[in-house]
């Protein structure tokens, strides 16, 4: 077998399962979507359960490439890390007319009632996201307030993320994600005016008059 033939298997796995949901997606739709036979298929994954787990171990590998990499790369400042971050998913929503949304909580929705054991794939997708976004924060330094919950913040971050896809997702527009994002910012703008120094704002306002 080609040794990219598991590779091409998760990959479509997880476009259909992002598209179609995981128990509308049959085994023989992936392997003709994959261009492969069933048999090559069981040879890497015993099941479609099997599968399922390959596909958010998948996307747990991919984070840093695919999402988090290019984002740190395009963005020094660690703060609007978050903000592009989101912007990514906004893109990605205009570009399916809010269809689809986010992959994992696609399918933390779907299955975790009838498929428990995938249930720490699932939170380890989701705990790795937020820690990413923990050390953004964290390398903000003293521009957050040293008392802050910065891992609290972080899956926050999260909830507004999941919470705003959800919410586009039904009203067909992206009103609801965008005024999510908007009351993060004011949050976070709120959380900078309260670390910077006393009397900062002043001078910076009396230099610039």
């Amino acid at each position: 077998m080609a040794p990219d033939t598991r590779e091409k298997i998760l990959q479509t796995a997880a476009r259909l399962f992002l598209e179609q949901g995981f128990s509308a997606t049959g085994v023989s739709t992936i392997c003709r979507e994959a261009g492969v036979n069933s048999g090559s298929l069981y040879h890497f994954f015993e099941s479609k359960d099997a599968l399922l787990v390959g596909v958010l171990n998948w996307y747990e590998e991919h984070l840093d490439p695919i999402v988090m990499g290019p984002i740190e790369h395009a963005q020094p400042d660690p703060v609007e890390r978050i903000f592009a971050l989101l912007a990514w998913y906004r893109g990605n929503m205009v570009a399916t007319e809010c269809r689809l949304g986010c992959p994992i909580g696609n399918l933390a929705l779907e299955v975790s009632d009838t498929h428990p054991q995938v249930r720490p794939h699932i939170d380890i997708n989701f705990a790795n996201w937020s820690a990413r976004i923990e050390a953004w924060l964290n390398e903000a330094g003293d521009r957050l307030p040293a008392d802050l919950d910065r891992r609290g913040l972080s899956k926050f971050v999260l909830t507004v993320m999941e919470g705003g896809l959800m919410q586009a997702r039904a009203s067909d527009e992206l009103g609801p994600f965008d005024d999510s994002v908007a009351q993060l910012r004011a949050y976070i703008d709120a959380l900078l005016e309260r670390a910077r120094p006393t009397g900062t704002t002043q001078r910076t306002e009396e230099t610039s008059a």
